[in-house]
This record gives C-alpha cells, structure tokens and sequence, in this order.
C-alpha cells in the first residue's frame, strides 16, 4: 500500500491530500529515510511524522486496504 493511503485509511493524516503534501515537504520519514507518498508500507515499518514541532513515531502493525474507524487504531502503535 502507498504510504499516503496509509495515512489516510489509518487515520494518522485524515485527508490524503495532507498527506501528500506532508510527504512532499519531507515531513514523514519512513525506516530513517524521508519518504515520498508514493513508498510502499509494510508491517514493521517504523514510521517518523513531524508536524509543527512535534515529531511523532509509529510502527505499522498491519496493512488494510479499507478499515472502519475502528479498526484505524489497530494499523499502528505509537512508539514516542
């Protein structure tokens, strides 16, 4: 899956556009590496998002196409 639909379908990033965008300004690293939106994610992934002064770091679990809000939650956990 991309990463910026992974954002999306996650709910990390609500619109896929932001995420985009994000990617785009080398605000999301993914394994160490900046990333552009179009990088393929897989479980085990770590993932590094700054936004303003916060920067946050997941690891994706599992990878859905299409998951319900509650589901969302399930695709990641917060490492810091």
């Amino acid at each position: 899956m991309r990463l910026d639909k992974f954002l999306k379908v996650s709910r990390i990033i609500k619109r896929r556009t932001v995420a985009n965008e994000a990617c785009d300004a080398g605000k999301v690293s993914l394994n160490g590496r900046s990333a552009k939106a179009s990088t393929a994610v897989k479980p085990g992934d770590i993932l590094e998002i700054t936004l303003g002064e916060r920067t946050t770091r997941y690891e994706i679990l599992q990878v859905i196409e299409n998951a319900g809000k509650a589901q969302a939650a399930d695709l990641y956990r917060v490492l810091s």
